[in-house]
């Protein structure tokens, strides 16, 4: 007898159909996995049948031979137990093969038979009804979590037992609903405000323009000056996540194996804050089978990146393509994978190795030298990547005794989100461009014009600073989200005057 049902391979953040064949024919016992297999996939052969038997199903006396299709693609972990098992007990006649057509099979399986969950599951399942599935089947710790993709039938289930009774009599069970999924993303007040700032003026501000125009920013200051409680503020006066992008944020989460909330979208935007000892491949993503790094899992919100400078310059350089094209490629031997990384960069430093170059109080003990060194490790194609390098002083005494008063970061949030649909009302014909940061040359162009004394201003900045072209359009995209805070059609000269006075290290050098 011959059976095939239907599972998938996780490539990157996206999901192969894979097929899975079992055959029953003559000759000696013994199960033979083909399709290139790896050991955990090999493995299956012993726990599906420990499985079958303590589950009280008789495994073949024959030879098993199965087969994952496509067969040149790698197949990797224990995701294939439960379609293997089905595959089995279709190909003996013990479960009807009816709907085994209609729905796609996953899980790993202990001993006796009870389903253990798995990662990647959101990816699957949006897979699975792009390719017109009915639905998954799959272990009742991962159902909620695939039931987040609309319009999916999930079944759920604890035990092999329980999954042959859904085939042999699927009417007398109910697939796994949730409430909608835009009510998922419910609303969530940040527990830390910007209104814990004191002082700062200049730093709130440069936040503000980051948040509204998706810009990156460097935090350069002594210790002590409130730069990671600024940094860790940001996430709270970003826009709140659209439905299709906290899908999309879930989905690279639960294929990390990172998704704490089974059956919730993530709701807020990621931040990720990585050791400065991180490796390149850790930011990035890799692995034999291709993880999403720590810039993918700040999809669609902040990657912190303290203490900016002790991080080892040839990790740094791995950020240079992602910042600029908002993904990032991972090429082995047998496939070629590709995450998204639309991230916002944030990063803090100190001036100098001492960390007190320019203090008004505590001199700074660092040679010239020191400093230039200190400096080196950031490479000018980097720093260009950096819209806004902001200086964060000391606070005055006076600042540090007296209550915070600044603004709270729902009424930034309000700005924000206004200059944020102001721009998006001119991206109407260009829906690719989330922000003003997204935007190419042919965009500047057209949505950052303006007059000779603007010009001459841009000019003069440009000798002075030594500017390179890539620099002035990001100084034309800081003004043009200036413009949108204040609600300007026209980018004005005052809005391009602010937006160089925040290239800080560009003046330092």
């Amino acid at each position: 007898m011959l059976a095939r049902i239907w599972s998938a391979s996780l490539i990157g953040i996206d999901a192969l159909k894979v097929g899975v064949e079992v055959d029953l024919s003559g000759g000696l016992p013994g199960v033979v996995i083909v399709g290139l297999p790896d050991t955990a996939v090999q493995e299956s052969r012993e726990r599906v049948r420990a499985a079958l038997k303590n589950a009280g199903f008789a495994f073949p006396m024959r030879k098993v031979v199965i087969n994952l299709t496509p067969a040149d693609v790698r197949k990797e972990g224990p995701i294939y137990d439960l379609p293997i098992a089905i595959g089995i007990l279709a190909a003996s006649e013990t479960v009807a093969q009816t709907c085994l057509d209609d729905y796609l099979f996953l899980g790993e399986m202990s001993l006796d038979g009870t389903l253990r969950p798995v990662a990647g599951v959101v990816a699957i399942a949006a897979a699975a009804k792009q390719l017109g599935l009915k639905g998954v089947v799959l272990p009742a710790n991962n159902a909620y979590e695939a039931a987040v993709v609309p319009d999916l039938e999930v079944y759920g289930f604890n035990h092999l037992s329980d999954v042959v009774d859904f085939l042999n009599s699927p009417d007398e069970h109910s697939p796994v609903t949730v409430k909608e999924p835009e009510s998922l993303l419910r609303s969530a007040v940040p527990t830390l405000d910007l209104r814990d700032i004191k002082g700062q003026v200049q730093a709130r501000r440069a936040l503000e323009i980051a948040a509204a125009g998706g810009h990156n920013l460097c935090l350069i200051g002594p210790p002590g000056s409130g730069k990671t409680m600024l940094a860790q503020r940001l996430p709270g006066i970003l826009p709140p996540l659209t439905f299709s992008e906290a899908l999309e944020v879930t989905q690279i989460h639960s294929v990390a194996g990172l998704l704490k909330e089974k059956g919730h979208l993530v709701n807020q935007r990621p931040f990720r804050t990585p050791h400065h000892s991180a490796s390149g491949p850790s930011l990035v993503g890799g692995g034999s089978f291709p993880k999403p790094g720590e810039i993918s899992l700040a999809h669609r919100g902040v990657l912190f990146l303290d203490e900016l400078t002790e991080f080892k310059r040839s990790v740094l350089e791995f950020l240079r393509q992602p910042l600029e094209d908002g993904k990032v490629t991972i090429t082995r031997t047998r496939q070629s994978v590709e995450f998204p990384a639309q991230f916002t960069l944030v990063s803090s430093t100190n001036p100098c190795p001492c960390g007190y170059f320019g203090d008004t109080v505590q001199p700074c003990t660092c040679t010239p030298r020191n400093r230039e060194q200190y400096w080196a490790k950031l490479s000018g194609p980097l720093m260009d990547r950096i819209d806004l390098q902001v200086v964060v002083g000391r606070l005055k005494p006076e600042e540090v005794t007296r209550q915070p008063d600044g603004e709270d970061s729902a009424a930034v949030r309000g700005r924000v989100e206004a200059a944020r649909t102001l721009a998006q009302t001119r991206f109407e014909q260009s829906p690719a461009l989330q922000c003003n940061a997204d935007m190419e040359s042919r965009h500047i162009r057209e949505w950052c014009q303006f007059d000779e004394t603007t010009r001459t201003l841009i000019e003069g900045a440009v000798r002075k600073l030594g500017l390179s072209a890539r620099a002035t359009d990001r100084i034309l995209k800081v003004a043009r989200t200036i413009a949108d805070l204040s609600g300007a059609i026209a980018i004005e000269t005052h809005h391009v005057a602010e937006a160089i006075q925040y290239r800080t290290i560009d003046r330092m050098q």
